[in-house]
């Protein structure tokens, strides 16, 4: 039992996990702050945090845990402006969609106090941001990649794995490198795309006609396309040369398209499509039953 909660951004991710450790009676007070005073009523209002703190550092005095749950280019930021409340004692976490620039956000701005900071990234989330949307069953049955470092106490490690397994997840460990390079790939790259192809056909001059005659398959294919713009600006730049190495890898198999569509080779064609159907065919999403 966590006696407060310090929660830094009270949107969807920090109110879904105050909602949890609610849910799971694992706190007993939950102080929140966001930069727009409107967003932190709200969140007292629906009974996600009980107190406003009217800056982050206030949320973060007298807590025993306190999450991060703001775009990952206000990082630095937060962690230089909290650095003088957070004690050996203190577990501080992100829910960051990156981790080698967290990281290094986090040591910079809390300097001697970094040891207290576990790197985490639950796969969890929604189309619809903002703390009405939160949800105290988000991150059941998902996984949650914890990317500690050498400088990160062990027993700050396993308190933030016990808190994350009380509340229903699946806890993944991972360098935060390796972190970065596999959710280029399975997710900054595939929101990219989304971006890209509504970009594409709702920007030509026909697009709406062509909008308007799309059916399900165009709307599972773009559903991602809905994320917040200023997060996911912050995410393709802060991981921008990994995402840009899968951007090639796309383009060397959009070429393997083109080349076999120009000449009119159906086998090649064929056994594109057939590998993609078999590797989609035999993989599963990771859940908890």
């Amino acid at each position: 039992m966590f006696e407060q909660l310090g929660l830094i951004g009270c949107g969807l991710m920090g109110g879904s996990f105050a909602l949890a450790l609610k849910k799971a009676g694992l706190v007993q007070r939950v102080v929140g702050y966001s930069k727009s005073p409107s967003t932190t009523e709200r969140a007292r209002a629906l009974g996600v945090i009980d107190v406003e703190a009217p800056s982050a550092l206030l949320a973060v005095s007298g807590a025993d845990i306190v999450l991060v749950a703001v775009p990952v280019a206000s990082s630095e930021a937060t962690f230089k402006s909290i650095r003088h409340m957070v004690t050996p004692q203190t577990l501080i976490m992100d829910v960051g969609s990156t981790k080698n620039d967290v990281v290094q956000a986090a040591q910079n701005g809390l300097r001697e106090r970094v040891g207290s900071f576990v790197p985490a990234h639950p796969i969890a989330g929604k189309e619809r941001a903002g703390v009405e949307n939160a949800d105290a069953d988000l991150y059941a049955r998902r996984q949650v990649i914890l990317t500690p470092t050498a400088a990160t106490q062990a027993e700050q490690i396993r308190r933030a794995e016990d808190v994350w397994r009380a509340i229903g997840s699946k806890v993944v460990y991972m360098t935060p490198q390796a972190h970065d390079t596999t959710f280029a790939a399975v997710s900054h790259l595939p929101h990219l795309l989304a971006f890209a192809l509504m970009n594409t056909v709702g920007g030509q001059s026909s697009g709406q006609n062509f909008l308007s005659l799309a059916g399900p398959g165009f709307r599972d294919s773009t559903r991602i396309a809905a994320g917040d713009p200023q997060v996911w600006r912050d995410i393709f730049m802060s991981n921008g040369a990994e995402v840009l190495a899968q951007c090639q890898l796309l383009r060397d198999q959009l070429q393997l398209f083109e080349t076999a569509m120009q000449a009119q080779d159906q086998r090649t064609l064929e056994a594109l499509i057939t590998q993609a159907s078999s590797t989609r065919a035999h993989w599963r999403m990771t859940e908890i039953s």
